[in-house]
């Protein structure tokens, strides 16, 4: 397996981008003109997602990333929740929370499979290669 040494080249940094600006174009729709906080809270837990992957690659340790990938997983399970919040308070339609679900339910899965794959390898990261 090849090193990523990019934050870009992670794709599952590039699938919570693209979470992040499907929710932001939703909550740029007519229904959520007036639903300030959750319109708030929604942006904060989608873009939580992409920021805690970028800042645990961006420490340097494979314990440090895997503690961010379980924050920025629980926030994408947040942000799953906002979205039935959202269906059932008639703000999007079925179809519409079919789709952004899936793309949470992605994330989600992916994000579990990384910190599985990076519990289970010998590497320490770049913060801890040279020590003991």
């Amino acid at each position: 397996m090849a090193t990523i040494t990019r934050l870009e080249d992670l794709e599952i940094w590039q699938l919570a981008r693209k979470y992040a600006k499907e929710i932001n174009l939703a909550l740029a729709t007519e229904p959520f003109n007036y639903e300030f906080g959750l319109k708030q809270q929604m942006k904060n837990a989608s873009g939580s997602i992409m920021d805690n992957i970028a800042e645990g690659f961006g420490r340097g340790s494979r314990n440090e990333f895997v503690n961010h990938l379980t924050i920025a997983k629980g926030s994408a399970e947040e942000s799953k929740s906002q979205l039935f919040r959202c269906l059932d308070n008639g703000l999007i339609d079925e179809g519409k929370h079919v789709e952004l679900s899936e793309g949470g339910e992605t994330l989600v899965r992916r994000i579990g499979a990384l910190i599985h794959y990076l519990n289970n390898v010998p590497i320490k990261g770049q913060k801890f290669k040279d020590r003991l």
